[in-house]
């Protein structure tokens, strides 16, 4: 593949902190190489702007290996940018040509406020796994691996579902500022599993209450959410929650 340098123009929102007002602010950026990352891009402007006696943008990463979700940017108007199942960190300048302007924002939802810049406060999601997200269990000797047999087509299902990484895509791309994409696919991985059968009716009655708690919106089905979901995460995960929910609303045990 053909390498070059380009030229561009940032506009990032730059906002002091959650209580403050914010607004976009022009950059400049050049000799950019094609082949850096998009966040590796941010790192020279950050340089750029401490050289020059200016405060560097905040932004969430971690692993930039596309695995720990952190990298939320909402970049031309797509969750991660224009490539499809791909993290912020996986997306790479030759996606952009010479002389291109590029739009840079935080996720916009009322249960992701911003905190700085472009980094917004996600620990709604980790109130809803902590609602029950997770199997109990009693501590001892790990089981072995083939000792609960699983059906492979609910195992590869199950897989799928975990692959989320909750990066909060789905929440920012919805119209509504849903999360049921996330949450479906957390309730989903252990719904799918015998592991949890034991707790189902109250794991997705804890959680689907918690999601309303934290203010995400309400799915209208446009599939939005799955289409900008860096992990290609199935909406058949909202249908598999609902039957979930209306079953556990139905028993007289919980």
């Amino acid at each position: 593949m053909e390498h070059y340098n380009m030229n561009l123009t940032l506009k990032v929102w730059r906002q002091k902190n959650a209580k403050s007002n914010g607004g976009f602010e022009t950059y400049p950026v050049n000799n950019i190489s094609s082949e850096m990352s998009f966040l590796e891009m941010f790192d020279v402007l950050n340089e750029q702007l401490i050289r020059d006696g200016k405060e560097p943008i905040a932004f969430d990463h971690d692993c930039r290996e596309g695995i720990c979700g952190m990298c939320s940017m909402y970049i031309n108007g797509q969750a991660h940018g224009p490539w499809q199942q791909n993290t912020t960190c996986q997306l790479h300048m030759r996606a952009f040509k010479d002389g291109d302007t590029i739009v840079v924002e935080p996720w916009r939802a009322k249960a992701f406020p911003v905190l700085k810049d472009l980094m917004v406060d996600r620990s709604a999601f980790d109130r809803v796994i902590q609602a029950g997200g997770y199997i109990s269990v009693n501590t001892g000797n790990a089981v072995d691996a083939n000792a609960i047999p699983v059906e492979k087509k609910k195992a590869d299902e199950a897989f799928m579902a975990a692959a989320c990484i909750g990066c909060g895509a789905c929440v920012a791309t919805c119209k509504n500022s849903s999360a049921m994409l996330f949450v479906s696919a957390k309730v989903s991985q252990l719904a799918l599993l015998p592991q949890g059968e034991p707790e189902k009716k109250t794991r997705v009655l804890n959680m689907v209450a918690q999601m309303d708690k934290e203010g995400f919106g309400n799915c209208t089905n446009t599939y939005a959410c799955e289409a900008e979901c860096p992990k290609g995460i199935s909406v058949s995960n909202i249908a598999r929650m609902n039957r979930e929910f209306i079953s556990a609303g139905l028993s007289s045990d919980v």
